[in-house]
């Protein structure tokens, strides 16, 4: 139940366990698809910027060893997601640029929930970078629906983040 307030009642209450499992199951695989998401995302933007994206960028913006991203290449070239040319670069399948877009959007749609309860553009940016990947559809439609009535009662408001 929900207190007049807004908040949500009886915080200390023992979840029903079908309902605990599954939530937890939910975050298991969101945190399995974060990093997939992640690099699928990176991917797009070097090559919208740069038109390619390379191992060494890769690991550059991510903040890891290129041993790393190699592995994790392997692993997008098996799922379909890339296609890797020898000198050339990494690019994004059909489906990778599908997953990239819907990623995108997805942040898009958090960030601007962030940025319209007030919270600074930046700290918006980063806490959405995290929270993507674990909104549900029909949170992430709240969001949207609440940005939207936002930006219409403002008068358009301002322009939208990224």
């Amino acid at each position: 139940m929900v207190d007049k307030a807004g908040l949500i009642e009886n915080q200390g209450a023992l979840v029903d366990a079908d309902a605990q499992v599954e939530s937890f199951r939910q975050t298991r695989n969101n945190r399995r698809t974060e990093l997939v998401e992640d690099y699928v995302e990176l991917i797009a933007d070097l090559i919208d910027h740069d038109g390619e994206a390379r191992q060494v960028e890769i690991a550059q913006r991510l903040g890891v060893a290129q041993p790393t991203v190699a592995k994790m290449l392997k692993r997008l070239a098996a799922d379909g997601l890339i296609q890797q040319r020898r000198y050339r670069g990494v690019f994004l399948t059909a489906e990778g640029k599908e997953l990239a877009r819907h990623c995108r959007e997805r942040h898009h749609v958090v960030e601007s929930f962030l940025c319209a309860l007030g919270i600074s553009a930046e700290t918006a940016r980063n806490d959405a970078e995290g929270i993507e990947h674990h909104v549900s559809a029909e949170t992430l439609e709240a969001f949207r629906a609440f940005v939207g009535k936002n930006a219409t009662d403002a008068g358009a408001g301002r322009e939208p983040p990224r």
